[in-house]
C-alpha cells in the first residue's frame, strides 16, 4: 500500500500484480482505515469492485492496455458527477440524487481505465476549508483526529494521506486543492484557467485538479485531466502528454519571490510562517535563491473582488435552494451568505469583478518579471479542532467571514495562476503545513519540475507517514 501511483501503474501493466489483487488490497485497507477518518463515502459493494478488475485483468490478457491507471481504485470528489453513484455534496437537500452520467475529468479518468469505488467526503456545497456536513460527518486529520483535514477536498487528502487511493481528484475555488494538501501532508495543483476544460464561456474561480503523494503522480494525473475538449470554449490547447515527461529539474538558479503574509496584513497562527520559512533551506540547496518580495500589492481590494466572485458564482448556483423556504432551512449558513451576497449585486458590482480581477492578474503578472516564481504560505492555520465550524480569530485577530481565515489562498485563485501545495515540515505538536509555489500563467510544467527537485531534496512525504500507518 506504500506504492506511489506511477509504481503501481508499472506493476499492473507488467503483469506482476494482477488488477483484483490490487482491488481487494486497496479495498481492505480501506475497511481498516476509513472508519479512522471518514474521507471515503458512498462506496460500491466490493463484488462489483472485484468484478470490474476481474474485466480489466481479461482485457490485459487480450492485449487491450486502457492507459496507465489501467484497474486503479479511484474515489470521486462528491461535487462531481460519476455516473451511478450519488452526488450529495454534503446536502441533505442533494441525498438522494445519482448522477446518470460521468463529469469530465471522471470520464477520463475512467477511460485510462480507473474504476470508481465511491466517493470523497466534501464541505455542504464545497463551502469552507472544513470537511464536515449532516450527511456523512466530518472528515478528521490522519495526523490527529481530533483535528480537521481541511476542504473542500478533505475527503481526497485524507484518503491520499493513508495511502487508500493511489491519486485523487479534486477542486479548488479558494484553496480546496492547497488547504487540504497542507493540513494532511501530500501535494494538491491548482492548474491555471483552460488546463483542465470546464464547460462555459466565463473563467469561473472553481478548477478541477490532481492530488498526489509524488509530483510524478501528480504530473501523470494532470496528463489525463488536461487537454481541449470541443465542450469547453475555453480550454487550453498544449498537448498534455507533456506533462508525462521527464522531470529532471533545469539548468540556472531561479528566482523565488516570498511574499509571505503581505507585510504583516495577514494574521497566521504562531508557528506557521516559521515552518513555511524553513523551506527556503530546500530551495536554496537545490539551486534557487529565494527573496522577500518588497512590492507592497492591494491584496484588501484584491479580497473585495474576490468575495464578488464568490458571491457571483456560488450564490447564483444555490439560489434555486434559497429561495424554496424548506430546502433554506437545511443550507448552512457559510450557503446563505454567499446567496445574499449574490441578491445584494448589480451590474455595477459584476463589472467590478471583472475589473478587480484584471486589475489584480496585472499586478501579479509584473512580479513575474523580478521573479521566476513566487512562495506563499498555504494555510495561516495549522490543522485545528475538528469541532469547530471555523477558527474565528487567527494571531489575536476576529475573522469577519466563514473563509477569512484561508484568505493566502485567495490572490493566487483570482490571479488565475497555476499553483501547487508542497508539504513544508510540522510544528512542535506534529501538526503539517505547506507552501504554495505559483508559477507563470500556463506553466504548470516549469512549476511541477521545480517541485520535483523540491520533493527529491526534502521527501516529506515519504519521510513522514500518518501515525496510524506507522
Amino acid at each position: 500500500m506504500l506504492l506511489d501511483a506511477v509504481e503501481l501503474s508499472w506493476l499492473i501493466r507488467r503483469r506482476e500484480v494482477s488488477c483484483v489483487e490490487v482491488m481487494r488490497t486497496y479495498l481492505e485497507h480501506i475497511d481498516r482505515f476509513n472508519p479512522l477518518v471518514d474521507a471515503i463515502v458512498s462506496r460500491a459493494d466490493d463484488e462489483g469492485l472485484l468484478d470490474q478488475a476481474k474485466q480489466r485483468d481479461e482485457a490485459l490478457d487480450r492485449g487491450e492496455y486502457a492507459g496507465w491507471m489501467h484497474g486503479f481504485p479511484i474515489a470521486v470528489k462528491d461535487l462531481t458527477d460519476a455516473a451511478g453513484f450519488p452526488t450529495t455534496k454534503g446536502s441533505p437537500i442533494l441525498a438522494g440524487q445519482v448522477a446518470e452520467s460521468d463529469g469530465l475529468v471522471v470520464e477520463r479518468m475512467r477511460s485510462a481505465g480507473a474504476i470508481v469505488i465511491g466517493k470523497t467526503n466534501v464541505p455542504e456545497f464545497g463551502l469552507g476549508s472544513h470537511t464536515f456536513n449532516p450527511v456523512f460527518g466530518t472528515t478528521v486529520n490522519p495526523f490527529d483526529p481530533a483535528r480537521g483535514a481541511g476542504g473542500s477536498s478533505g475527503g481526497a487528502a485524507a484518503a491520499l494521506s493513508l495511502r487508500m487511493l493511489p491519486v485523487a481528484d479534486g477542486t479548488d475555488f479558494m484553496g480546496s486543492l492547497r488547504n487540504p494538501a497542507a493540513f494532511c501532508h501530500v501535494l494538491g495543483l491548482r492548474p491555471s484557467f483552460g488546463r483542465i476544460p470546464e464547460p462555459g464561456f466565463v473563467s469561473n474561480p472553481s478548477v478541477p485538479g490532481p492530488m498526489a503523494r509524488t509530483v510524478r503522480d501528480l504530473a501523470m494525473l494532470l496528463s489525463t485531466m488536461a487537454g481541449p475538449d470541443e465542450r469547453a470554449p475555453l480550454s487550453a490547447e498544449q498537448d498534455p502528454a507533456l506533462f508525462t515527461g521527464a522531470l529532471e529539474h533545469h539548468a540556472g538558479s531561479p528566482r523565488i519571490g516570498w511574499v509571505g503574509d503581505f507585510g504583516g496584513y495577514l494574521p497566521t497562527e504562531p508557528g506557521v510562517l516559521d515552518v513555511c520559512e524553513s523551506s527556503f533551506a530546500v530551495f536554496e540547496e537545490i539551486g534557487c535563491v529565494v527573496e522577500p518580495v518588497e512590492r507592497e500589492l492591494p491584496v484588501e481590494r484584491a479580497w473585495q473582488t474576490f468575495l464578488l466572485w464568490r458571491h457571483w458564482m456560488l450564490g447564483e448556483s444555490l439560489t434555486e435552494h434559497y429561495r424554496d423556504p424548506a430546502r433554506r432551512e437545511l443550507l448552512k449558513p457559510e450557503a446563505r451568505f454567499e446567496v445574499e451576497g449574490y441578491l445584494r449585486m448589480g451590474m455595477s458590482d459584476v463589472a467590478a469583478a471583472c475589473e478587480g480581477r484584471d486589475s489584480w492578474h496585472a499586478q501579479v503578472a509584473a512580479l513575474f518579471d523580478d521573479y521566476d516564481f513566487l512562495l506563499a504560505p498555504s494555510t495561516q492555520v495549522f490543522p485545528f479542532d475538528a469541532a469547530k465550524r471555523w477558527p474565528d480569530e487567527v494571531g489575536g485577530r476576529a475573522m469577519d467571514t466563514y473563509h477569512r481565515w484561508m484568505e493566502t489562498t485567495a490572490p493566487w485563485t483570482l490571479s488565475g495562476h497555476p499553483v501547487l501545495n508542497l508539504p513544508a515540515g510540522f510544528n512542535a505538536a506534529g501538526l503539517p503545513t505547506g507552501v504554495q509555489l505559483i508559477g507563470r500563467n500556463h506553466a504548470e510544467w516549469p512549476l511541477l519540475r521545480l517541485a520535483c527537485a523540491y520533493e527529491r531534496a526534502s521527501d516529506w512525504v515519504h519521510r513522514i507517514i500518518p501515525p496510524p500507518l506507522r
